[in-house]
């Protein structure tokens, strides 16, 4: 008799508390807890993570980025990152989400070595810093050696879809010694395709959507930064329908 194969594990990631809350309530598995969503998540602040904690009724892992751009972290920033992950370790979160690579586009072993020792029992996902590595089946290598658990990937490229022949090559180079977590434009329509193209067991998405700001009185000649002045007034939020709509899809 063949066994049922297992329905995939879906992960949010989200903006802050009100993103993880929604995500829970959409049924969720985990979160990735960010901030700055708009620079592809940055690290959220310790209150945000106590909040969760208090709240959260399913696994969380902290993402440990300290800025934008790229991956290429001075002296001074990758201190931050060990002091961070030891921080969350002593709160107690599930997991935290690292990368670090070299100039020349390899996994950084030295210092993701150094995150997996700083984070001690917990989980540790390397995160799309791999997108950006130029041999994806060595980087894949390199993290196995460093000992991280999961890879968040798109396949190298925009999105899931148009990656999905590489996370299939990963998931099989990967066995039983690494997850591939799938993630990249990931929505109701495409998910299904794409575990069914990919194997992969995790998936990753946001769910996002904008909202107008509920703010009555609107400044039009201040903006906090860019040139983008309404987004002053537009909210990202977690589409708590969406994550639902899409979690079915993934699990038809």
């Amino acid at each position: 008799m063949t066994k049922e194969p297992r329905p995939p594990l879906i992960e949010l990631c989200v903006e802050g508390i009100d993103g993880l809350l929604a995500a829970q309530a959409a049924g969720a598995d985990r979160v990735e807890l960010c901030s700055s969503l708009v620079e592809g998540g940055i690290t959220p602040s310790l209150g945000t993570v106590r909040a969760a904690l208090e709240s959260a009724t399913i696994p969380f892992h902290v993402i440990v980025r300290p800025r934008g751009g790229d991956f290429l972290y001075s002296d001074a920033e990758y201190r931050t990152m060990v002091a961070d992950v030891g921080a969350l370790r002593g709160l107690g979160v599930a997991g935290v989400v690292v990368g670090c690579l070299t100039a020349d586009g390899a996994i950084d072993e030295a210092r993701m070595s150094g995150l997996v020792e700083a984070a001690g029992p917990l989980n540790v996902t390397c995160h799309r810093a791999f997108d950006m590595t130029h041999d994806p089946v060595e980087a894949l290598e390199a993290l196995i050696r460093c000992k991280v658990g999961r890879v968040l990937t798109s396949g190298q490229r925009d999105t899931a879809l148009e990656g999905a022949d590489l996370l299939a090559q990963l998931v099989r180079q990967a066995g039983q010694r690494i997850i591939i977590l799938g993630c990249g434009g990931l929505v109701p329509d495409n998910i299904g395709e794409v575990r069914r193209r990919t194997g992969l067991t995790e998936l990753h998405f946001a769910a996002l959507a904008d909202v107008p700001s509920a703010m009555r009185y609107r400044n039009p000649h201040v903006g906090m930064g860019g040139t983008d002045l309404d987004r002053e007034y537009r909210n990202t939020v977690t589409d708590e329908a969406l994550v639902a709509a899409t979690i079915a899809a993934a699990r038809a």
